[in-house]
């Protein structure tokens, strides 16, 4: 509920006088007469009797109680939403901001209202100690009103929680008069500590501000799924049931897949279902909460988010026989509900590998595959130092010899454990070593191997051993390569050596295995890496660079002012921290917990005085009640009045003049431009040339509607300077000796045109062939002068086998009014080493240039004449040049799908045609 408030609430006693003056003015004298002066008639009329007074009407004694009313409550000084009485005491004034991320989202109210409080510690005469409770070490000293003031707008939300433990132990050394805290309005652990510190440290009332419960909501995990990723949200409090949409983005900003969560009645979390292929998927670098402006709604993703692609290969021929029997049963049944699974096409294992290795796979797995030949052995020994793994597994093939792609060497043959002619018993895995990736996982107490190949010793081979039998043989080896890994399990894939393929611990190491293919060689390492700061969050969520306070991070990391939220690393290759832990909740804080606290809500609005427009309003009913007189007093005035209400009227009602503000989108125009297909040509001011472009696009779109699919509506002009040209995918821009050079900001509009896909046809109209050296035209010139400044990509005349030539007509030559003036377009070819210039989507030219006056050739009248002869007077000529536009209007329209004619022989070879 508003407050209402009164500077001088005793002048509201007069309002008890309301009805003295209704009984003042409840009648009015009777009106006089007017009697033509005749001496001898008026003896003759006159006649005593007695007049009463006439009643005045109930809706002009209204009006005036009305106007008394508000003259009245005017000067009681009326404030909407008023300030709170001053805080008393005679010490400092003590200022405790939340500036955490929870605060991101109303920051400039929080900071209105501590602007207000300086205020009134001004007022008052009194210091102030400001501080900012998102850093621990800010200091708590006294202030002027000033310094407060050049404080408070240096304080900015932080990525992280409030230090309210580390206030907690400060507070004790401060003595103030009064306290106010702008809370967060979330909840910790701390809070109790910290709000008995808070009351300690001043002799005087406590306010707490509070916002709105269920405003601050958080993503606590993002986890793949079989069709795309699970967002898991949280909120401090019911946040109601609308829903929220989450996005997932890439590193461009780029929206991959949306989806939304609602959150049940009565319930703090929820949860969203991203649908997104694999490939998208492992593109995105963040997920966001739409709507939401905090660093807890953006969840940053690396590398161990990524769906890894793992191939497949078995050396077995029984794959096929006993398919569920086979090596690649178990590892489907493994790796499936954590992996996107390949399984290579070709026949022939050297085809096979190249096949994976050109899907991008991260992982390959070689289930008894011994021997590789030596080409195959180069493309995965290259494969695995670009930051591949290669996971093999043992079997009979094995056995019988091996590559150079192993992590230890081997020796021939397989060792038998148990059974009639072994001395030794079938035996259990009882290690993981510290330095693999298996360490943290539980050694199962169910997997029994009755065979393996042993390595050979070496003393290497302690170091690459991650997993060990009973007796001390190793069972799981591995070696880093480059950026990559070879692992290798000394048993088979399936059950025929071990029970390994049956326990859920075969999951566990194999997953811990598809993740080493993007976590490099450091991830053997206890702490991890040393990585240094890459862009980190800010409190609102957005991805900045790092200050000079950010240091770099290694194994677990709490954010906080040295180790905020965001990516450490280098450009693909970071490491996400994220403010929330898997699992983590949002809390409000709890008014009730602290006694003795004045708690307030965060208003958007100060306060408000109602003065002003209280006897603004009342000066209007005054100027009513006068023509309200005046229309008592007879039919003339009566009309004079009514002339004056009619103009009062017309002003009240005429409609802003304003001007229109540059760069303002033109409603009419955009309309026009948007509903319907149209080309567009540049209007130069010049109505000779600006009526042959207009008559020119009108003949282009007749034989468009005519000759193809595309029915344009009539063309329309645009102004450079001021008219949004994206509605467009077609401008003519006829260049006269006299055209001026546009402004930069056109010049800035015209580019950002051409680089987000539309086409400018520049036509000098002067049958010019060279568009560079002394002895340009000067149109030519002037072309110079308009292009100048835009970036322009490199051009050629239309190659013979461009899209243009076979857009819609087969042509080798572009003519207008005149002949032989090549038509230019981008080159097809730019050099690796020169900046991407502005390039139109689908492979269109942004930029198309001729001498050959265009227009001038498909300009019509009103009958559908032909305004200007061609030179010279062919009709082929200007069939030809109608067909140059409707292949230029195609191609710019559809893009370059007619190149794909060029792959037709080898279409038609495929087909056996």
């Amino acid at each position: 509920m508003t407050a209402l408030g009164f500077g001088a609430p005793l002048v509201l006693w007069a309002l008890l006088l309301l009805p003295v003056l209704w009984w003042l003015m409840r009648s009015t004298p009777p009106r006089p007469r007017d009697i033509t002066f005749a001496p001898t008639r008026l003896l003759m009329t006159l006649a005593k009797r007695e007049e009463t007074p006439s009643r005045t009407p109930w809706w002009l004694m209204a009006l005036r109680l009305t106007l008394a009313a508000l003259v009245i409550i005017a000067l009681a000084q009326p404030v909407l939403r008023p300030e709170a009485a001053p805080a008393a005491g005679d010490g400092p004034a003590l200022i405790l901001v939340d500036n955490t991320f929870g605060s991101a989202a109303d920051w400039t109210e929080r900071t209105d209202v501590a602007g207000r409080l300086i205020d009134e510690a001004e007022a008052a005469n009194r210091a102030i100690i400001l501080a900012g409770t998102a850093d621990a070490a800010a200091p708590l000293n006294r202030r002027s009103p000033g310094e407060a003031r050049d404080l408070l707008r240096s304080l900015e939300p932080q990525p992280w929680h409030a230090a309210r433990a580390a206030f907690a132990r400060r507070l004790t050394e401060v003595e103030a008069g009064s306290a106010a805290w702008l809370s967060d309005g979330l909840g910790s652990a701390d809070d109790g500590d910290f709000w008995a510190a808070l009351d300690g440290a001043t002799d005087g009332p406590v306010r707490l501000f509070l916002p709105q419960s269920g405003e601050v909501i958080g993503i606590t995990d993002v986890a793949p799924s079989a069709d795309g990723m699970r967002v898991t949200l949280t909120a401090d409090a019911d946040p109601g049931s609308l829903p929220r949409t989450i996005r997932a983005v890439d590193s461009k900003g780029f929206v991959l897949a949306e989806g939304t969560a609602s959150f049940s009645p009565g319930q703090t979390s929820a949860v969203a279902d991203l649908a997104l292929p694999t490939e998208l998927r492992n593109d995105a670098m963040r997920v966001t909460v739409a709507g939401e402006r905090n660093a807890a709604a953006v969840r940053l993703l690396d590398e161990r988010f990524r769906r890894r692609t793992v191939g497949l290969i078995a050396g077995t021929s029984l794959e096929q026989e006993q398919p569920l029997l086979s090596p690649l049963h178990y590892l489907r049944a493994a790796l499936g509900p954590s992996a996107d699974l390949r399984e290579p096409t070709a026949r022939d294992l050297p085809t096979a590998i190249s096949e994976l290795i050109d899907a991008g796979t991260s992982v390959i797995v070689l289930a008894d595959v011994g021997t590789l030949l030596p080409g195959t052995q180069d493309a995965l020994a290259g494969w695995i130092n670009a930051g591949g793994v290669l996971l093999r597994f043992a079997g009979p093939r094995t056995s019988d010899g091996t590559d150079d792609l192993f992590p230890v060497p081997l020796r021939s043959g397989a060792r038998t454990l148990g059974g009639t002619l072994s001395w030794s018993d079938p035996q259990p895995l009882t290690d993981f070593s510290g330095n693999g990736p298996f360490r943290g996982l539980a050694v199962p107490n169910d997997v029994t191997v009755t065979r393996q190949l042993l390595a050979e010793p070496s003393i290497a081979l302690t170091e690459r051993t991650w997993a060990t039998l009973a007796d001390g043989t190793p069972f799981v080896t591995g070696r880093n390569v480059g950026a990559g890994w070879i692992v290798f399990f000394h048993v088979t894939a399936d059950t025929s050596w071990s029970t390994l393929p049956l326990s859920g611990t075969f999951v566990e190491m194999l997953r811990s295995v598809v993740e080493l293919s993007t976590a490099g060689p450091e991830s053997a390492s206890e702490d991890g890496p040393t990585l240094p700061p890459y862009r980190v969050l800010d409190g609102s969520g957005r991805l900045i660079a790092p200050g000079p306070n950010v240091q770099p991070v290694s194994g677990e990391v709490t954010p906080g002012p040295r180790t905020p939220p965001g990516l450490y690393g280098a450009d693909g290759a970071f490491r996400a921290v994220n403010l929330l832990e898997e699992g983590q909740t949002l809390a409000s804080l709890n008014p009730d917990a602290f006694a003795g606290a004045t708690v307030s809500r965060y208003t958007t609005e100060g306060p408000t005085e109602l003065k002003g427009p209280l006897m603004t309003l009342a000066a209007a009913l005054f100027v009513l009640d006068a023509l309200a007189i005046l229309l008592l007093m007879g039919s003339f005035r009566r009309r004079i009045v009514a002339s004056i209400a009619v103009a009062m009227l017309a002003l009240v009602a005429a409609p802003r003049a304003d001007a229109q503000t540059p760069g303002e989108v033109n409603v009419d125009f955009a309309m026009r431009a948007s509903l319907q297909t149209r080309l567009a040509y540049v209007s130069t001011g010049n109505a000779d040339v600006d009526r042959i472009s207009e008559a020119g696009l009108v003949g282009l779109s007749q034989a468009l509607t005519a000759r193809t699919a595309v029915e344009p509506a009539e063309p329309m002009a645009v102004n450079i300077e001021t008219d949004e040209l994206a509605f467009f995918p077609l401008i003519y821009w006829p260049v006269t000796p006299g055209s001026a050079r546009p402004s930069d900001a056109a010049i800035a509009r015209v580019d950002a045109y051409m680089k987000n896909g539309g086409t400018i046809l520049f036509d000098t109209r002067d049958q010019s062939g060279s568009f560079s050296g002394q002895s340009a035209s000067p149109s030519t010139m002037a072309l110079r002068r308009i292009l100048d400044g835009l970036d322009i990509p490199p051009l050629e005349p239309v190659p013979e086998d461009h899209v243009l030539t076979k857009t819609f007509y087969l042509l080798d030559g572009f003519p207008g009014r005149w002949t032989g003036s090549p038509l230019w377009v981008e080159a097809s070819t730019v050099s690796p080493s020169q900046d991407h210039p502005a390039r139109a989507g689908d492979g269109v030219s942004p930029i198309i240039i001729t001498a050959n006056d265009l227009a001038g050739a498909w300009a019509v009248n009103a009958q559908g004449g032909f305004l200007l002869p061609t030179s010279p007077a062919d009709p082929y000529q200007r069939e030809m040049a109608y067909r140059a536009g409707v292949n230029i209007a195609i191609y710019t329209m559809t893009g370059n799908y007619k190149a794909d004619q060029v792959h037709i022989p080898a279409l038609l070879e495929r087909l056996g045609q």
